[in-house]
């Protein structure tokens, strides 16, 4: 049943809205200036597969490990700290927005650039104003560990297991 409901956020929120529908209609905008990247380009592919990955690692481990999805509604019942999660806070939120940087480049698109830096902007707000403060009070202490383990955002490598 979770991964059905992580399906359906998926097609509707992640695909529907944010990642396919929203930059649907901006790509329809006029240009705000022109972007001409050439082959460069096809580097937005490399992207778009590496963000896909991570959404879809991330997601597994909601559902597998956490035992829910990333809808809100149906959040996870356990703090995910393995894979990805390992190395960044909100892996989640960082494949989303390569995927987005990613068809900004594939699509020599600056409107596409702007919404990306919007929707990282839109995702920092959600994280420090609402995600962070119900995951303290969800799982306390630690969740403070962990946030002093791993970065919010950047990747850390090679981070010590020892929590």
């Amino acid at each position: 049943m979770t991964a059905i409901k992580t399906l359906i956020f998926t097609l509707v929120v992640v695909l529907g809205v944010v990642t396919v529908g929203g930059p649907y209609l901006i790509l329809k905008m006029k240009p705000v200036f022109p972007l001409d990247l050439g082959v460069f380009r096809f580097t937005g592919l490399a992207l778009i597969a590496i963000g896909a990955i991570i959404y879809v690692w991330c997601a597994w481990d909601f559902g597998r490990h956490g035992k829910g999805t990333p809808a809100p509604i149906d959040p996870p019942k356990e703090l995910v700290v393995r894979g990805l999660y390992k190395f960044t806070r909100n892996p989640m939120y960082v494949g989303v927005w390569l995927a987005l940087a990613g068809e900004a480049v594939l699509f020599e698109s600056a409107n596409l650039a702007l919404y990306a830096l919007f929707v990282l902007f839109a995702f920092h707000l959600r994280v420090v104003y609402y995600e962070e403060p119900v995951l303290r009070q969800s799982f306390g202490e630690s969740f403070e560990k962990y946030c002093q383990a791993v970065p919010r955002w950047i990747f850390r490598v090679g981070m010590n297991d020892s929590r």
